[in-house]
């Protein structure tokens, strides 16, 4: 008697087909887990909040409304797109739709580079923020290197497992580092604060103060990784649906959350004093306010959630970077071994395992070379990263009115011309504001930052080039490029 063996049918074999990522699994909730953890809220909070306050003074809370509206305009037309395209690559097949393939594969390469830049610099944040927790709470000096290392280690193997697993972990982790940032604007408003609490902060005379420009930079920041809500698309649950909600959510949550806890530190101060106190000791501004109004355990704990803050942005992002790197295997852009999905966990892995091995290099070349985690590590190799994405979401905002003159749609005006117009122009001001202040973000030499700000077009220039060879080389991929998937 022959026996015929069972097939799984996640695997593959002769009848079946390769194995494709979990489709429905990723409900709303989830992709605004996945798209709020990579802006890393207690990190900005704790890390760069301090630091608009005292250049911008307590109109900072203003600063990140401002640039909350200006990306929720840009969703509008955005999220308008996401249903008539369906393809999986995110801003690229946006911007491929509406501006043509060369500016579409410029912007492809850009999003790897910003992506990839966004989270590798972030090891060095992983080891200096760790370091510090260390020192802080137990008096002891640890490398920063082995914990870059592990990070790489610990992310590869969240981001090989299944996405439901992995937004799972980042809800925890993210309702963790929100609630104490919520413990402390709890312990503030309880007590009323240093002197009363104040709407001073959103007077005419502190929200356009001089310094504002300097805030305004650092608030549109604060908000990168929101637009990835996209790449998620073949994995949620009614996509149609399902992205432009998690979209204005994570816009909406983070623009007001921000700024709630930007003003709550300064009652916690006072109007009078929180620019001096922000000044005197701008990396403990949060961590004596939750002392203050809490108690020094809620400080410690702080500390220690910060770490895990950048453990759950290293994730977001590197899920991020995998799906685009799938997508552009499965166009032929990158090799096709990349486009491999694990037949149980239905992940990029092989997509993974290449952007660790990319970070490994990365920390390792910046580690043999003496660099400092921080100063050199996160913030040199994230600028650009952030740059390339803000100029992706600008792309994507001047994409959406040429793209709606080429079909037909029920979209109204609003949607197709006037939003996408006028986000337009404030993400050309919110991006020129953060190119002509880098060195907010850099504190390095100007030689640098104008290397580091030229990193963006001169990608964007090599990936139209990419595709005008494309296009005579090998037309077949240049004509497949960012086309709506057949099933």
């Amino acid at each position: 008697m022959s026996v015929t063996p069972k097939t799984s049918p996640e695997r593959t074999g002769p009848a079946t087909q390769p194995p494709t990522l979990r489709r429905a699994t990723l409900g709303t909730s989830d992709v605004v887990f996945f798209v709020v953890s990579a802006a890393a809220p207690l990190t900005v909070m704790a890390g760069v909040a301090p630091l608009a306050i005292m250049l911008g003074g307590i109109g900072a809370p203003a600063g990140y409304l401002m640039a909350g509206i200006t990306l929720a305009v840009f969703a509008v037309g955005f999220t308008a797109m996401t249903r008539y395209v369906r393809h999986g690559g995110g801003f690229y097949a946006y911007i491929t739709r509406g501006l043509g393939r060369p500016v579409g594969m410029g912007a492809a390469l850009l999003a790897m580079i910003g992506y990839n830049g966004m989270e590798i610099g972030v090891y060095g944040l992983l080891g200096s923020a760790t370091q510090d927790t260390a020192k802080s709470l137990w008096g002891i000096d640890i490398p920063w290197l082995p914990v870059s290392l592990a990070g790489l280690l610990l992310v590869w193997y969240l981001g090989y497992r299944s996405i439901d697993f992995g937004a799972k972990v980042l809800g925890v982790l993210l309702l963790a580092e929100t609630g104490i940032l919520v413990l402390l604007a709890g312990g503030v408003l309880l007590d009323g604060g240093a002197h009363g609490l104040s709407a001073d902060s959103f007077t005419t005379g502190n929200m356009f103060g001089p310094g504002m420009v300097a805030v305004l930079a650092m608030a549109f920041a604060a908000f990168t990784g929101f637009e990835s809500t996209a790449i998620y698309r073949r994995e949620a649950r009614d996509p149609s649906r399902t992205i432009p909600r998690a979209t204005y959510i994570a816009v909406g949550f983070l623009g007001l959350f921000y700024a709630f806890v930007v003003w709550t530190v300064i009652q916690a101060y006072g109007s009078a004093k929180v620019v001096q106190a922000a000044t005197d000791d701008a990396g403990g501004l949060f961590f004596t306010a939750i002392t203050t109004y809490v108690g020094g355990w809620a400080a410690d704990l702080m500390h220690i959630l910060i770490v895990s803050s950048v453990i759950a942005s290293l994730l977001a992002f590197h899920n991020a970077i995998n799906r685009y790197g799938l997508s552009l295997a499965e166009e032929g852009v990158l090799p096709a071994l990349m486009g491999k999905v694990h037949h149980r966990h239905r992940s990029p892995y092989l997509a993974g395992a290449a952007q660790t091995v990319l970070g490994l290099v990365v920390v390792l070349g910046f580690a043999l070379a003496g660099a400092d985690p921080y100063t050199e590590l996160l913030l040199w190799v994230n600028t650009p990263g952030m740059i390339g994405l803000m100029a992706l979401q600008l792309l994507a905002a001047i994409a959406v009115p040429f793209f709606f003159r080429r079909i037909s749609h029920t979209e109204n005006i609003w949607r197709t011309t006037i939003a996408p117009a006028v986000a337009t122009v404030l993400l050309t001001v919110a991006l020129y504001l953060v190119a002509t202040n880098v060195e907010l973000f850099t504190g390095a030499t100007p030689a640098i930052n104008i290397t580091l700000v030229a990193v963006v077009p001169a990608v964007f220039l090599i990936g139209i080039a990419i595709a005008l060879r494309l296009r005579r080389s090998r037309p077949e991929v240049y004509a497949g490029f960012a086309a709506e998937p057949t099933e």
